[in-house]
């Protein structure tokens, strides 16, 4: 006489799978949440970036830079700050911020600006992120 066996899987080898699938989660999250900050900071670089081009394209029409970034025509990322800290009519600094961001912030100062109301950054031009 044949003994019908149930096909399938045994409780150990279900648990085995969940273990493993743990295992994987536990390596793949703190790869996706860095990737994911990577994001966020290039949308505030991006932004910063855009705004420098509005910042001369405003200097051509009005001899002088805006002030504020409402004065600009300029779309922000949703969740990205945009500040304006300094303007002259020779130069400008503007510091930027993301909401998933924890403290951090991106800056970039142009002309005459003081770096110091554009931290982090320290070089005319250049987009400095901390």
């Amino acid at each position: 006489m044949k003994k019908d066996h149930a096909r399938g899987f045994t409780l150990i080898e279900l648990l085995i799978v969940v273990v493993v699938i743990g295992i994987l989660a536990t390596i793949a999250i703190p790869k996706f949440s860095s990737m994911r900050e990577k994001s966020f900071v290039s949308a505030v670089t991006s932004d910063l970036r855009n705004l420098a081009t509005q910042q001369e394209i405003y200097l051509g029409s009005y001899f002088t830079y805006a002030s504020v970034v409402a004065d600009l025509d300029l779309t922000v990322t949703d969740d990205v700050t945009l500040s304006i800290n300094e303007a002259t009519g020779t130069g400008w600094a503007a510091t930027g911020t993301h909401t998933g961001l924890s403290g951090d912030q991106c800056g970039l100062f142009y002309g005459s600006a003081s770096a110091s109301n554009a931290a982090p950054a320290t070089t005319p031009g250049a987009i400095v992120c901390d």
